[in-house]
């Protein structure tokens, strides 16, 4: 990237200095023709005789002379102009592709580990179950942990899915009527099995709303399986539903170390995530969020991110209802 924007530079600096000396060029080109035609007006009408017409001739000499240099100024800017903008776009372009590179790399990265995590933790829980005798109490627990984990795998699944077939422009939005307070409080039961006492909750009863049932699904386990990954075991997370004026508010409160104002504007990209690659800690693909707000938005509502109290993220979903 550095190379690139050193020749670019370089690049640029060489075209506008080789513009700025034609602009020359054509200004001291003008001024010869000036002088030319002034001293062949001289030549063909005797200033003392005919002062009146030497004049006039002289004025429209001076004023195509004039011309000339506001057409050489003109064209030389517009053509700058141009330049400065193709520049700006070829680098921003660049920058972008290179940027976009490295973040399918982390991704490819992210989604191995991903997916490697939980077929290894499975595999290990069932060599465990198949080598040992354990009690019943040992061998439901692994095999709740098998479940928890065949779920990650499932939703990280799912949403490599969508994104490709949003990005494909293959998915059709269904458009059905259905209860949001009880599709909230069952994503907030099936993640409260997977991690018992983690969640606190206040939905409102009784509000139905239009749209596709299984997109909101997954924005809302998204956003749950975010406030998880980002929130300390020894923390509760707070998940609300409210209507407020004709609008279906989602509400869920992490505890975590909450998100800087400059990440809270890239949070929603495709493949970006919080920190960077060398000190994050956290799981994820850079999916989750980007899906969010695509579903959020094709529902014509909008999705928000503020500071909790006293630390930690808020994310709210705003849904017409």
């Amino acid at each position: 990237m550095r190379f690139f924007t050193s020749v670019h530079i370089l690049l640029l600096g060489y075209i506008i200095a080789a513009l700025v000396f034609w602009e020359f060029s054509l200004q001291k080109q003008s001024g010869l023709i000036y002088e030319q035609e002034v001293t062949i007006l001289k030549s063909r009408v005797d200033s003392a005789a005919q002062p009146a017409t030497y004049i006039t001739e002289l004025e429209q000499l001076n004023r195509k002379h004039s011309g000339r240099t506001k057409q050489y100024i003109g064209e030389g800017s517009a053509f700058l102009i141009v330049i400065l903008i193709g520049a700006v776009i070829v680098y921003s372009s660049f920058a972008r592709r290179i940027m976009l590179s490295r973040q399918q790399n982390n991704f490819m990265l992210s989604v191995t580990h991903e997916l490697k995590s939980p077929i290894a933790a499975m595999k290990l829980n069932m060599q465990t179950l198949e080598k040992h005798q354990l009690s019943e109490a040992q061998r439901k627990q692994l095999l709740d942990r098998c479940i928890k984990e065949s779920n990650r795998l499932n939703d990280l699944c799912s949403n490599m899915l969508f994104a490709s077939q949003l990005e494909g422009r293959q998915y059709k939005p269904a458009n059905e009527s259905f209860l949001l307070s009880e599709q909230v409080e069952d994503a907030v039961t099936d993640y409260a099995l997977r991690y018992p006492r983690k969640f606190e909750q206040d939905i409102m009863p009784g509000i139905r709303m239009t749209g596709d049932k299984i997109m909101l699904q997954m924005a809302i386990n998204n956003l749950l399986e975010n406030a998880v990954k980002y929130t300390p075991a020894d923390k509760p997370i707070l998940i609300t539903l409210e209507n407020n004026n004709g609008n279906a508010i989602i509400s869920v409160a992490d505890q975590g170390s909450g998100i800087s104002d400059p990440e809270k504007k890239k949070i929603f990209n495709k493949f970006y995530r919080v920190g960077n690659e060398e000190s994050r800690k956290s799981k994820g693909t850079g999916l989750g969020l980007y899906l969010t707000n695509k579903i959020v938005m094709q529902h014509k509502g909008r999705i928000t991110v503020k500071d909790n109290t006293p630390n930690g993220s808020i994310f709210e979903i705003s849904l017409p209802i």
